[in-house]
Parts: C-alpha cells; structure tokens; sequence
C-alpha cells in the first residue's frame, strides 16, 4: 500500500503563487512517475501536470502553461507543483497521484494510474 498526502493548498488572490507537495509513503517502490490533477466543483477531473521517474519528461495542460512548474525529489519520494500568475479558474481540488514500475514517459490519463492522495483545496479570488 502507498500513501499520498499533499499539503499547500489554500487560500490566494489572483497573481498570487502557491506551492504543493505531495509525499509518498508506504510500500517500497523503486521507481514511479507522478502526476498532479485538479477537479473543480460540477466538472470531470483533469490532469495538470505529470512527470516521469527521472523528472526529464514533463506534461502540462494548455491551461497551466507557462505558469505552473511540476518537479520531484526522489530522494524525498516528493512531487512539487509550483503556481504562479493563479486565476480563479485555477480554483479546484488538487489531487497528486503515482503510478508505480520503471518507465521514461509520464502519465495523463487518471486510469493509468494506481494510488491518489486524498486532495487539497485551492481557492483562488478575482
């Protein structure tokens, strides 16, 4: 079993930055990529941002681009996603999620992948 605990979410304004992480913990597992989704009240779940085990492939949606920043720290077994320039569209339940075994690619589709944390909330004002 793995758990996934994010922590960052909050409040912000618009232009406003946050920054969540989300640690990886349980089982051991040699290599994982990783991916952050959102869901936003009365709307599907979408992928954000994925990442690849050595961190060198990197997805974002068109939404995101340019100002959100996915990362990781194997040694921490932690995925980051830094936003900056935040809308209110942004507003959402942020989820990160792992896909377990070796590979080179990331991940976009939620089915791909076999744990998620829990969530954290990220409003964002006008």
């Amino acid at each position: 079993q793995v758990q996934l605990v994010e922590s960052g979410g909050g409040l912000a304004q618009a232009g406003d930055s946050l920054r969540l992480s989300c640690a990886a913990s349980g089982r051991t597992f040699s290599s994982y990529a990783m991916g952050w989704f959102r869901q936003a009240p009365g709307k599907e779940r979408e992928i954000v941002a994925a990442i690849s085990w050595s961190g060198g492939s990197i997805a974002y949606a068109d939404s995101v681009k340019g100002r959100f920043t996915i990362s990781r720290t194997n040694a921490k077994n932690t995925v980051y996603l830094q936003m900056d320039s935040l809308k209110p569209e942004d507003t959402a339940v942020y989820y990160c999620a792992i896909k377990l075994g070796y590979s080179r690619r990331y991940y976009t589709e939620d089915n791909e992948y076999d744990y998620w944390g829990q969530g954290t909330q990220v409003t964002v004002s006008s």
